[in-house]
């Protein structure tokens, strides 16, 4: 199956998921219960879950799905898998329980450790992001207007345009935002949740988002593609991309998601890095 075609249906099984978990956000009691890490987890994840995992595998029955929630499949079965998707059903649990609509779908395909198709879905206002290196990246309405994203270049601006989380900040953010406040000619900070922040860096409204705080496979892996078609990248500390399914932990170390990559981020964060990598 061709990306274009491919894409067509992912965004028929997000668009069935997403209903499902609108359905449920309307409803006074959410089903919230604490997973082991202690994160919650609602009925609206479960439910998403089983529709996007019954219909890749009706799309794509010899591709294997890891899910946020079936992430208990041993590495001894997950290191044999060259292609598979990864998938988050609710992305911005957290976001979701506080009824502010900042929480997405995120779908991943992974072949040899990259993600190289994804698509983000936003139930609350119908719109989807999708990327892959044959077909580019876009965004597109409820109504079904596509328009190609690209991320911002920072030749000559006035300001750097930085988006945090906004229910993950970690004591190490501050710090690291004064550092930057001191380098860069001027800094514009907001905060969203999920993988919106992202898509913002995808389609050239933010710049830069440094993420310090622990995150999974399931919540870069789409967006990831999706960046690094529009142009920017997402990387570790040793300005490295993200690979995926190379070890039994599915934990993501910390990372930079940069918009435009030939601003000279390297020499204006290595020294604050290496601060931060010392505690």
């Amino acid at each position: 199956m061709n990306k274009t075609k491919l894409i067509g249906e992912l965004k028929k099984i997000c668009q069935q998921a997403g209903a499902a978990i609108i359905e449920i956000y309307q409803h006074d009691d959410f089903g919230v219960k604490e997973k082991l890490d202690h994160s919650p987890v609602t009925e609206a994840d479960m439910t998403s879950h089983q529709i996007i995992v019954e219909g890749l595998q009706q799309l794509t029955p010899d591709i294997p799905v890891l899910s946020e929630e079936s992430s208990e499949i041993p590495f001894s079965t997950r290191k044999t898998w060259s292609t598979f998707w990864l998938v988050d059903p609710l992305d911005g649990t957290k976001e979701f329980i506080k009824r502010n609509g900042e929480f997405t779908i995120n779908i991943a395909l992974i072949e040899n450790h990259r993600p190289v198709l994804g698509i983000i879905f936003v139930p609350v206002t119908n719109e989807v992001y999708y990327a892959s290196d044959d077909v580019g990246a876009f965004w597109e309405s409820a109504e079904g207007e596509v328009k190609p994203i690209q991320v911002n270049s920072l030749h000559q601006v006035d300001a750097v345009n930085i988006i945090a989380s906004r229910s993950h900040m970690g004591e190490r953010l501050s710090p690291f935002l004064t550092h930057l406040a001191e380098i860069l000619p001027a800094i514009n900070i907001s905060h969203l949740g999920s993988a919106l922040k992202f898509c913002l860096i995808a389609e050239g409204k933010a710049d830069f988002y440094p993420r310090l705080t622990p995150t999974s496979e399931w919540d870069t892996a789409a967006a990831q593609a999706i960046v690094e078609t529009a142009g920017g990248c997402l990387v570790d500390f040793n300005f490295q991309p993200l690979t995926y399914n190379t070890q039994e932990s599915l934990l993501n170390p910390p990372f930079l998601v940069l918009g435009d990559k030939h601003f000279s981020w390297q020499a204006a964060l290595m020294p604050v890095l290496k601060d931060i990598a010392k505690t």
